[in-house]
């Protein structure tokens, strides 16, 4: 069983960054990969999406970035001192190299840093986390970045802008080594047999990128090419609402605790359809359960993040606060992870203006 647990650790800070371009699916000019089948209010009520924020220039490491800076500026915190950059997200600015290692040196962090690139979507930030955590230790690194979430995407037709449940973000997650810190503790998962719930069919060394990867073909009842990121939204929907409860109790009852005993639960924010039956599930109180869906869709591994930067911030940071989060999707894959924060420093949401993309990385 994948059950993890890191002690003398803390989570020092969470900032989160979007490109400053707003998109909303009750705009006419926006709707055209709605379904005709119901109106756009019917579409906003069962996803509880209104608007997201895209960009066309703007790449994931480019809003974490933006992020990372905000947050190392709000903690005070020396770039020397970071020893270790983990960058989460499905759209890397490369193939090759990992872009962790550009971020390194975007950064300004020390050429002395642990930097690594993961390969996951929503579940990322619950991932990401503890691989950082377990670099940290009294003689091994005391501070790490977690930069995590997803932005442009890999291959893009005009209407993609338009995707009414996606928008894009990046988000950094700062963490150190301390001594007398709570303890952070983890439950993991994989079911690599739904491997094609959520999937890019072309682009990776099984099948790479030929003519027939520009041709349209039917799936689901639309149109899609095999350069495009494809969903069985039934299976996805039946392994969310299950998979997160599921995880969340097996998680209390692995480590002896009262799940219902948290201040806040912080779920993948996936559509508000699922992420309701997964607290009814769990019989949560909705005023415990945040949710920015609303404002800024689906943004895979940035949306626990995001979340807490975007509904909490200013309610929580001067006080110990109990946090349940659950991230769950494409993989398939989940993780779920309860800490308690105090004197977290929470940064102001960052709006990047698509002139601020890098240009010196660009080849």
């Amino acid at each position: 069983m994948a059950f993890l647990e890191f002690n003398n650790v803390r989570i020092s800070g969470i900032a989160a960054g979007v490109p400053s371009n707003v998109a909303s699916n009750l705009l006419p000019s926006d709707q055209d990969n709605i379904s005709h089948d119901y109106s756009p209010e019917e579409y906003v009520k069962t996803t509880g999406v209104e608007e997201r924020r895209v960009s066309r220039t703007l790449t994931t490491a480019d809003l974490c970035y933006a992020a990372a800076e905000r947050l190392i500026k709000d903690l005070a915190w020396n770039k020397e001192e970071i020893g270790a950059l983990i960058f989460v997200s499905q759209t890397p600015d490369y193939v090759l190299p990992a872009t962790a290692c550009i971020l390194q040196d975007r950064l300004g962090l020390s050429r002395e840093s642990f930097a690594e690139d993961i390969s996951l979507g929503c579940s990322g930030w619950v991932y990401g986390l503890s691989t950082a955590l377990g670099l940290l230790g009294e003689h091994n690194v005391r501070k790490a970045l977690i930069l995590c979430g997803d932005a442009k995407k890999r291959f893009r037709v005009d209407n993609q802008l338009r995707d009414p449940l996606f928008g894009s973000a990046g988000s950094a997650t700062a963490v150190e080594y301390c001594v007398g810190g709570e303890s952070i503790k983890f439950h993991f998962g994989t079911d690599g047999s739904g491997f094609d719930a959520i999937i890019t069919p072309d682009m990776g060394s099984r099948n790479p990128v030929t003519l027939n990867s520009f041709k349209a073909e039917e799936f689901e009842g639309k149109t899609s090419l095999r350069l495009m990121t494809r969903m069985k939204g039934m299976d996805v929907f039946s392994f969310g609402i299950t998979t997160a409860p599921k995880s969340v109790k097996k998680l209390a009852d692995h480590f002896g605790f009262d799940y219902l005993d948290a201040d806040y639960y912080v779920f993948h924010q996936a559509n508000m359809k699922m992420n309701n039956m997964i607290a009814k599930k769990l019989k949560l109180a909705p005023d415990k359960v945040p949710s920015c869906m609303y404002r800024f869709g689906n943004t895979s591994s940035a949306s626990i993040p995001l979340t807490i930067v975007g509904e909490l911030k200013g309610k929580f940071e001067s006080k110990p606060t109990k946090f349940i989060c659950c991230g769950f999707g494409v993989g398939l894959s989940w993780g779920t992870v309860a800490f308690q924060t105090n004197s977290i420093v929470v940064s102001e949401l960052v709006e990047v203006d698509d002139l601020e993309a890098d240009k010196k990385y660009v080849v």
